[in-house]
Protein backbone atom coordinates (compact mmCIF):
# COMPACT_ATOMS: atom_id res chain seq x y z
CA UNK A 1 0.00 0.00 0.00
CA UNK A 2 1.54 3.21 -0.73
CA UNK A 3 2.27 5.99 1.67
CA UNK A 4 -0.05 8.44 2.37
CA UNK A 5 0.63 11.93 0.43
CA UNK A 6 1.22 14.09 3.64
CA UNK A 7 3.87 11.35 5.26
CA UNK A 8 6.09 11.03 2.08
CA UNK A 9 5.83 15.53 2.34
CA UNK A 10 6.98 15.22 5.59
CA UNK A 11 10.19 12.67 5.36
CA UNK A 12 10.65 15.36 1.88
CA UNK A 13 10.96 18.72 4.07
CA UNK A 14 12.64 16.15 7.20
CA UNK A 15 15.62 15.75 4.50
CA UNK A 16 15.76 19.66 3.34
CA UNK A 17 16.17 20.07 6.94
CA UNK A 18 19.18 17.56 7.13
CA UNK A 19 20.64 19.43 4.65
CA UNK A 20 19.25 18.12 0.86
CA UNK A 21 17.75 20.34 -1.73
CA UNK A 22 14.07 19.74 -2.84
CA UNK A 23 16.10 18.88 -6.28
CA UNK A 24 17.89 16.00 -4.57
CA UNK A 25 15.63 14.50 -2.32
CA UNK A 26 12.03 15.23 -3.84
CA UNK A 27 12.68 13.49 -7.15
CA UNK A 28 12.61 9.95 -5.65
CA UNK A 29 9.58 10.43 -3.43
CA UNK A 30 7.65 11.28 -6.60
CA UNK A 31 8.47 8.39 -8.16
CA UNK A 32 7.45 6.51 -5.06
CA UNK A 33 3.80 7.53 -5.40
CA UNK A 34 0.81 7.56 -8.33
CA UNK A 35 1.07 9.96 -11.14
CA UNK A 36 -1.81 12.15 -9.80
CA UNK A 37 -0.86 12.47 -6.66
CA UNK A 38 2.83 14.13 -7.61
CA UNK A 39 1.63 17.46 -8.06
CA UNK A 40 -0.06 17.92 -5.17
CA UNK A 41 3.46 16.53 -3.43
CA UNK A 42 5.10 18.96 -5.14
CA UNK A 43 2.93 21.71 -4.12
CA UNK A 44 2.59 20.69 -0.59
CA UNK A 45 6.99 20.62 -0.23
CA UNK A 46 7.49 23.78 -1.90
CA UNK A 47 4.93 25.28 -0.24
CA UNK A 48 5.83 24.05 2.68
CA UNK A 49 9.55 24.95 2.30
CA UNK A 50 8.26 28.75 1.33
CA UNK A 51 6.16 29.62 4.42
CA UNK A 52 8.65 27.69 6.84
CA UNK A 53 9.38 29.73 8.68
CA UNK A 54 6.07 31.76 9.61
CA UNK A 55 4.37 28.47 9.77
CA UNK A 56 7.62 26.77 12.14
CA UNK A 57 7.25 30.08 14.32
CA UNK A 58 3.38 29.29 14.57
CA UNK A 59 4.06 25.49 16.02
CA UNK A 60 6.28 26.06 17.89
CA UNK A 61 3.76 28.36 20.13
CA UNK A 62 1.32 25.60 19.68
CA UNK A 63 3.54 22.96 21.05
CA UNK A 64 4.37 23.39 25.16
CA UNK A 65 7.66 21.19 24.54
CA UNK A 66 9.58 20.13 21.11
CA UNK A 67 9.54 16.98 20.39
CA UNK A 68 11.93 14.24 20.62
CA UNK A 69 14.90 14.13 17.82
CA UNK A 70 13.68 10.77 16.55
CA UNK A 71 10.08 12.44 16.29
CA UNK A 72 11.03 15.05 14.35
CA UNK A 73 9.16 13.96 10.99
CA UNK A 74 5.87 14.77 13.20
CA UNK A 75 7.16 17.93 13.59
CA UNK A 76 7.10 18.22 9.74
CA UNK A 77 4.05 16.63 9.35
CA UNK A 78 2.60 18.91 11.24
CA UNK A 79 3.80 22.02 8.94
CA UNK A 80 2.70 20.32 5.76
CA UNK A 81 -0.98 20.40 7.84
CA UNK A 82 -0.54 24.08 8.45
CA UNK A 83 0.71 24.86 5.28
CA UNK A 84 -2.81 23.36 4.01
CA UNK A 85 -4.83 25.10 6.57
CA UNK A 86 -3.20 28.60 6.12
CA UNK A 87 -2.45 28.54 2.58
CA UNK A 88 -4.61 26.02 0.47
CA UNK A 89 -8.04 25.58 -0.58
CA UNK A 90 -8.03 22.08 0.87
CA UNK A 91 -10.91 21.26 3.67
CA UNK A 92 -10.32 21.28 6.91
CA UNK A 93 -11.34 18.16 8.04
CA UNK A 94 -9.85 16.83 5.50
CA UNK A 95 -6.63 18.06 6.33
CA UNK A 96 -7.28 17.15 9.64
CA UNK A 97 -8.20 13.27 9.58
CA UNK A 98 -5.22 12.85 6.87
CA UNK A 99 -2.54 13.86 8.71
CA UNK A 100 -3.65 12.02 11.88
CA UNK A 101 -3.09 9.16 9.13
CA UNK A 102 0.03 9.99 7.95
CA UNK A 103 1.77 9.92 11.44
CA UNK A 104 0.12 6.62 12.11
CA UNK A 105 2.00 5.64 8.73
CA UNK A 106 4.78 6.88 9.91
CA UNK A 107 4.61 4.48 12.96
CA UNK A 108 3.87 6.86 15.79
CA UNK A 109 0.52 6.16 16.57
CA UNK A 110 1.27 7.19 20.11
CA UNK A 111 1.70 10.72 18.59
CA UNK A 112 -1.77 10.82 16.66
CA UNK A 113 -3.83 12.61 20.04
CA UNK A 114 -1.00 15.44 19.81
CA UNK A 115 -1.24 15.87 16.23
CA UNK A 116 -5.03 16.44 16.56
CA UNK A 117 -5.39 18.56 19.03
CA UNK A 118 -2.56 21.00 18.14
CA UNK A 119 -4.30 21.01 14.62
CA UNK A 120 -7.88 21.30 15.60
CA UNK A 121 -6.63 24.39 17.69
CA UNK A 122 -5.09 25.77 14.92
CA UNK A 123 -8.00 25.67 12.68
CA UNK A 124 -10.28 27.37 15.54
CA UNK A 125 -8.16 29.53 16.32
CA UNK A 126 -6.89 31.17 13.44
CA UNK A 127 -3.55 32.18 12.14
CA UNK A 128 -1.94 34.21 14.64
CA UNK A 129 -0.30 37.35 13.84
CA UNK A 130 3.45 36.97 12.87
CA UNK A 131 5.48 39.08 15.29
CA UNK A 132 8.69 39.64 13.87
CA UNK A 133 9.77 40.32 9.98
CA UNK A 134 11.29 37.15 9.97
CA UNK A 135 7.92 35.32 10.78
CA UNK A 136 5.68 38.21 8.60
CA UNK A 137 8.11 37.49 5.36
CA UNK A 138 8.88 33.50 6.31
CA UNK A 139 12.50 34.00 6.26
CA UNK A 140 15.50 33.22 8.28
CA UNK A 141 16.42 36.43 10.81
CA UNK A 142 20.07 36.73 9.36
CA UNK A 143 18.65 36.72 5.96
CA UNK A 144 16.38 39.91 6.93
CA UNK A 145 19.04 41.48 8.53
CA UNK A 146 21.31 41.36 5.59
CA UNK A 147 18.96 42.39 3.38
CA UNK A 148 17.57 45.32 5.33
CA UNK A 149 21.53 46.56 5.22
CA UNK A 150 22.30 45.44 2.06
CA UNK A 151 19.23 47.42 0.28
CA UNK A 152 17.29 49.80 3.07
CA UNK A 153 15.10 50.80 0.33
CA UNK A 154 14.11 47.13 -1.17
CA UNK A 155 14.65 44.55 1.60
CA UNK A 156 10.79 43.64 1.83
CA UNK A 157 9.92 44.19 -1.93
CA UNK A 158 12.64 41.43 -2.11
CA UNK A 159 11.21 39.12 0.66
CA UNK A 160 7.78 39.79 -1.06
CA UNK A 161 9.28 38.71 -4.21
CA UNK A 162 10.82 35.57 -3.09
CA UNK A 163 6.98 34.57 -1.79
CA UNK A 164 5.49 35.06 -5.29
CA UNK A 165 5.23 31.86 -7.95
CA UNK A 166 7.76 32.80 -10.57
CA UNK A 167 6.71 33.27 -14.05
CA UNK A 168 7.31 30.42 -16.54
CA UNK A 169 9.79 32.28 -19.08
CA UNK A 170 10.97 30.60 -22.27
CA UNK A 171 13.80 31.11 -24.67
CA UNK A 172 12.84 31.24 -28.25
CA UNK A 173 15.15 29.46 -30.23
CA UNK A 174 16.09 32.01 -33.15
CA UNK A 175 17.57 29.44 -35.06
CA UNK A 176 13.85 27.53 -35.27
CA UNK A 177 11.58 30.68 -35.07
CA UNK A 178 11.59 34.48 -34.06
CA UNK A 179 9.87 35.45 -31.37
CA UNK A 180 7.19 36.92 -33.03
CA UNK A 181 6.34 33.59 -35.19
CA UNK A 182 6.26 31.52 -32.08
CA UNK A 183 4.20 33.76 -30.27
CA UNK A 184 1.74 33.30 -33.07
CA UNK A 185 2.52 29.48 -32.24
CA UNK A 186 1.30 30.21 -28.93
CA UNK A 187 -1.71 31.55 -29.26
CA UNK A 188 -3.17 28.77 -32.04
CA UNK A 189 -2.32 26.65 -29.39
CA UNK A 190 -4.61 28.61 -27.03
CA UNK A 191 -1.64 30.02 -24.52
CA UNK A 192 -1.49 33.33 -23.22
CA UNK A 193 1.81 35.34 -23.59
CA UNK A 194 3.82 38.29 -24.11
CA UNK A 195 7.51 39.15 -25.20
CA UNK A 196 9.93 39.81 -22.04
CA UNK A 197 10.63 43.19 -21.62
CA UNK A 198 14.75 43.09 -21.81
CA UNK A 199 15.34 39.25 -23.20
CA UNK A 200 15.38 39.65 -26.76
CA UNK A 201 14.55 35.85 -27.38
CA UNK A 202 12.44 35.97 -24.23
CA UNK A 203 8.68 35.16 -23.92
CA UNK A 204 6.18 34.61 -20.76
CA UNK A 205 3.69 33.03 -20.30
CA UNK A 206 0.35 33.89 -18.33
CA UNK A 207 -0.09 30.62 -16.96
CA UNK A 208 2.91 27.62 -16.26
CA UNK A 209 1.71 24.86 -18.64
CA UNK A 210 3.55 21.53 -18.98
CA UNK A 211 6.16 21.81 -21.60
CA UNK A 212 4.77 19.03 -23.79
CA UNK A 213 2.00 21.48 -24.01
CA UNK A 214 4.23 24.06 -26.23
CA UNK A 215 4.55 24.11 -29.39
CA UNK A 216 7.25 22.29 -30.87
CA UNK A 217 9.34 21.83 -27.64
CA UNK A 218 10.43 18.62 -28.30
CA UNK A 219 12.13 19.58 -31.65
CA UNK A 220 14.12 22.09 -29.87
CA UNK A 221 11.74 25.36 -30.90
CA UNK A 222 12.38 26.54 -27.24
CA UNK A 223 13.50 26.09 -23.75
CA UNK A 224 12.41 27.06 -20.34
CA UNK A 225 14.74 30.00 -19.16
CA UNK A 226 14.30 32.81 -16.57
CA UNK A 227 14.27 36.37 -18.46
CA UNK A 228 17.81 37.24 -16.21
CA UNK A 229 19.40 34.48 -17.15
CA UNK A 230 18.89 34.77 -20.54
CA UNK A 231 20.66 38.46 -20.54
CA UNK A 232 24.00 36.66 -20.93
CA UNK A 233 24.24 36.10 -24.76
CA UNK A 234 23.55 40.37 -24.86
CA UNK A 235 26.93 41.04 -22.93
CA UNK A 236 28.96 38.93 -24.49
CA UNK A 237 29.59 40.09 -27.33
CA UNK A 238 29.32 36.83 -29.81
CA UNK A 239 30.96 36.90 -33.25
CA UNK A 240 31.87 34.12 -35.63
CA UNK A 241 34.95 32.02 -34.96
CA UNK A 242 35.67 32.53 -31.51
CA UNK A 243 36.16 30.13 -28.92
CA UNK A 244 33.81 29.99 -25.66
CA UNK A 245 33.99 28.94 -22.14
CA UNK A 246 31.08 28.24 -20.20
CA UNK A 247 32.49 28.06 -16.79
CA UNK A 248 30.22 26.08 -13.96
CA UNK A 249 27.12 25.33 -17.31
CA UNK A 250 24.76 22.47 -15.67
CA UNK A 251 22.07 22.65 -16.33
CA UNK A 252 22.95 24.01 -19.76
CA UNK A 253 20.52 26.98 -20.24
CA UNK A 254 23.33 29.55 -20.69
CA UNK A 255 25.57 26.34 -22.81
CA UNK A 256 22.57 26.48 -25.29
CA UNK A 257 21.66 29.90 -25.35
CA UNK A 258 25.34 31.03 -26.49
CA UNK A 259 24.63 28.41 -29.12
CA UNK A 260 21.67 29.33 -30.44
CA UNK A 261 22.54 33.09 -30.46
CA UNK A 262 25.45 32.30 -32.82
CA UNK A 263 25.65 29.14 -34.61
CA UNK A 264 29.07 30.18 -36.18
CA UNK A 265 30.84 30.31 -32.78
CA UNK A 266 33.89 27.45 -33.46
CA UNK A 267 33.79 26.06 -29.64
CA UNK A 268 32.10 26.41 -27.10
CA UNK A 269 33.44 24.43 -24.13
CA UNK A 270 31.11 23.66 -20.91
CA UNK A 271 32.21 22.60 -17.59
CA UNK A 272 30.38 21.89 -14.38
CA UNK A 273 31.85 20.16 -11.48
CA UNK A 274 29.21 17.63 -10.82
CA UNK A 275 29.04 14.66 -13.09
CA UNK A 276 25.37 14.08 -11.77
CA UNK A 277 24.46 17.25 -13.58
CA UNK A 278 25.68 16.95 -16.86
CA UNK A 279 23.52 14.09 -18.38
CA UNK A 280 21.13 17.17 -17.78
CA UNK A 281 23.38 19.44 -20.43
CA UNK A 282 23.67 16.54 -22.63
CA UNK A 283 20.00 16.39 -22.76
CA UNK A 284 19.36 20.03 -23.67
CA UNK A 285 21.96 19.69 -26.21
CA UNK A 286 20.46 16.70 -27.98
CA UNK A 287 17.26 18.58 -27.94
CA UNK A 288 18.25 21.18 -28.96
CA UNK A 289 20.30 19.93 -32.13
CA UNK A 290 23.55 21.57 -30.56
CA UNK A 291 26.76 20.50 -30.17
CA UNK A 292 29.57 21.57 -27.42
CA UNK A 293 32.65 20.11 -25.91
CA UNK A 294 31.41 19.19 -22.55
CA UNK A 295 34.17 18.41 -19.08
CA UNK A 296 33.39 17.40 -16.00
CA UNK A 297 35.64 18.81 -13.85
CA UNK A 298 36.44 22.04 -11.55
CA UNK A 299 36.49 24.63 -13.80
CA UNK A 300 39.20 26.29 -11.02
CA UNK A 301 41.73 23.56 -11.63
CA UNK A 302 43.08 24.19 -15.17
CA UNK A 303 44.83 21.03 -15.14
CA UNK A 304 41.97 19.02 -14.71
CA UNK A 305 40.71 19.96 -18.52
CA UNK A 306 42.21 23.16 -20.39
CA UNK A 307 43.93 22.43 -23.48
CA UNK A 308 46.07 25.25 -23.42
CA UNK A 309 43.98 27.30 -26.11
CA UNK A 310 43.19 30.23 -24.54
CA UNK A 311 39.01 31.73 -25.26
CA UNK A 312 37.80 34.54 -26.87
CA UNK A 313 34.75 35.11 -24.60
CA UNK A 314 34.22 33.41 -21.03
CA UNK A 315 31.09 33.39 -18.99
CA UNK A 316 31.73 32.28 -15.65
CA UNK A 317 28.33 32.02 -13.79
CA UNK A 318 29.75 31.31 -10.40
CA UNK A 319 28.58 29.33 -7.30
CA UNK A 320 26.85 31.45 -5.25
CA UNK A 321 23.88 32.01 -2.60
CA UNK A 322 21.20 31.97 -5.35
CA UNK A 323 19.31 34.48 -3.26
CA UNK A 324 18.17 36.09 -5.99
CA UNK A 325 15.87 32.86 -7.30
CA UNK A 326 14.47 31.73 -4.15
CA UNK A 327 11.27 32.07 -5.69
CA UNK A 328 12.41 28.96 -7.74
CA UNK A 329 14.22 27.24 -4.85
CA UNK A 330 12.41 28.28 -1.52
CA UNK A 331 14.32 25.48 0.02
CA UNK A 332 17.41 27.94 0.05
CA UNK A 333 15.59 29.73 2.81
CA UNK A 334 16.24 26.63 5.05
CA UNK A 335 19.55 25.33 3.69
CA UNK A 336 21.44 28.53 3.22
CA UNK A 337 23.75 29.87 6.31
CA UNK A 338 24.82 33.55 6.75
CA UNK A 339 28.69 31.55 7.17
CA UNK A 340 28.39 30.21 3.48
CA UNK A 341 28.94 33.87 2.13
CA UNK A 342 32.83 34.53 2.95
CA UNK A 343 33.53 31.14 1.77
CA UNK A 344 31.37 31.59 -1.56
CA UNK A 345 33.04 34.82 -2.13
CA UNK A 346 36.60 33.29 -1.86
CA UNK A 347 35.31 30.62 -4.62
CA UNK A 348 33.97 33.39 -6.48
CA UNK A 349 37.14 35.57 -6.70
CA UNK A 350 39.57 32.34 -7.13
CA UNK A 351 37.84 31.18 -10.02
CA UNK A 352 37.94 34.86 -11.80
CA UNK A 353 41.54 35.04 -11.50
CA UNK A 354 41.70 31.55 -12.64
CA UNK A 355 40.19 32.28 -15.69
CA UNK A 356 41.61 35.29 -16.19
CA UNK A 357 44.63 34.17 -16.83
CA UNK A 358 43.42 32.17 -20.18
CA UNK A 359 41.16 34.95 -21.63
CA UNK A 360 43.13 36.03 -24.97
CA UNK A 361 44.05 39.23 -25.05
CA UNK A 362 41.28 41.55 -26.31
CA UNK A 363 38.49 38.95 -25.06
CA UNK A 364 35.80 39.75 -22.61
CA UNK A 365 34.66 37.72 -19.57
CA UNK A 366 31.30 37.90 -18.51
CA UNK A 367 30.52 37.60 -14.35
CA UNK A 368 27.68 36.41 -13.27
CA UNK A 369 25.76 35.83 -10.35
CA UNK A 370 22.03 34.72 -9.27
CA UNK A 371 22.52 36.44 -5.41
CA UNK A 372 21.43 39.76 -4.18
CA UNK A 373 24.01 40.02 -2.30
CA UNK A 374 26.99 42.68 -2.84
CA UNK A 375 29.21 40.69 -1.02
CA UNK A 376 28.65 38.33 -4.02
CA UNK A 377 29.03 40.72 -6.60
CA UNK A 378 29.92 44.32 -7.35
CA UNK A 379 32.52 43.90 -4.42
CA UNK A 380 33.99 40.87 -5.92
CA UNK A 381 34.52 42.57 -9.38
CA UNK A 382 35.75 45.79 -7.28
CA UNK A 383 38.65 43.80 -5.42
CA UNK A 384 39.26 41.52 -8.54
CA UNK A 385 40.22 44.86 -11.11
CA UNK A 386 42.06 46.44 -7.52
CA UNK A 387 44.11 43.33 -7.62
CA UNK A 388 44.31 42.93 -11.54
CA UNK A 389 45.57 46.40 -12.87
CA UNK A 390 45.02 45.08 -16.53
CA UNK A 391 41.30 44.30 -16.17
CA UNK A 392 39.03 47.09 -18.24
CA UNK A 393 35.65 47.38 -16.93
CA UNK A 394 32.96 48.05 -19.02
CA UNK A 395 29.16 49.51 -18.39
CA UNK A 396 26.90 47.81 -20.87
CA UNK A 397 24.66 50.19 -22.44
CA UNK A 398 20.94 48.38 -21.24
CA UNK A 399 18.07 49.52 -20.08
CA UNK A 400 17.84 46.87 -17.50
CA UNK A 401 19.34 46.63 -13.86
CA UNK A 402 20.87 49.17 -11.45
CA UNK A 403 24.22 50.14 -12.38
CA UNK A 404 25.97 49.25 -9.37
CA UNK A 405 29.71 51.01 -10.38
CA UNK A 406 31.05 47.31 -11.33
CA UNK A 407 27.78 45.55 -12.66
CA UNK A 408 24.39 45.73 -12.73
CA UNK A 409 22.18 44.20 -10.37
CA UNK A 410 18.71 42.80 -11.50
CA UNK A 411 16.43 42.66 -8.23
CA UNK A 412 13.66 39.60 -8.39
CA UNK A 413 10.80 41.23 -10.10
CA UNK A 414 7.71 39.16 -8.87
CA UNK A 415 5.72 39.77 -12.66
CA UNK A 416 9.18 39.31 -14.38
CA UNK A 417 12.87 38.20 -14.12
CA UNK A 418 15.03 36.56 -11.08
CA UNK A 419 17.71 38.21 -9.22
CA UNK A 420 20.63 38.24 -11.21
CA UNK A 421 23.71 40.67 -11.22
CA UNK A 422 26.53 40.66 -14.10
CA UNK A 423 29.59 42.21 -14.95
CA UNK A 424 31.69 42.63 -17.89
CA UNK A 425 35.82 42.78 -17.94
CA UNK A 426 37.71 43.01 -21.27
CA UNK A 427 41.28 41.96 -20.96
CA UNK A 428 43.30 45.14 -22.92
CA UNK A 429 44.69 43.75 -26.62
CA UNK A 430 48.44 43.82 -25.70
Amino acid sequence: MAQPLRAVAAEVLLAVEQGQSLSQCLPPALARLPGTDRPTLQALCYGSCRWFHRLDDELHSRLKRPLRPGDRVIHHLMLVALFQLRFSQQASYAVLNETVEACRALGKPHLTGLVNGVLRAAERQGAPTPNTDASRYSHPDWMVEKLRHNWPDDWSAILEANNAQAPMTLRVNARRFTRTEYLAQLAEAGIAASPTRFAPHGIQLEQPVPVDQLPWFADGAVSVQDEAAQLCTTLLDLAPGQRVLDACAAPGGKTCAILEACPELAEVVAIDEAAARLPRVEENLERLDLSATLHQADAGDLDQWWDGQAFDRILLDVPCSATGVIRRHPDIKLLRRESDILPLAGIQLGLLDTLWSILKPGGRLVYATCSVFPQENHRIIQRFCKQQGAAVLRAPDVAWGRDMGAGRQLLPDPTSHDGFFYAVLEKPDS
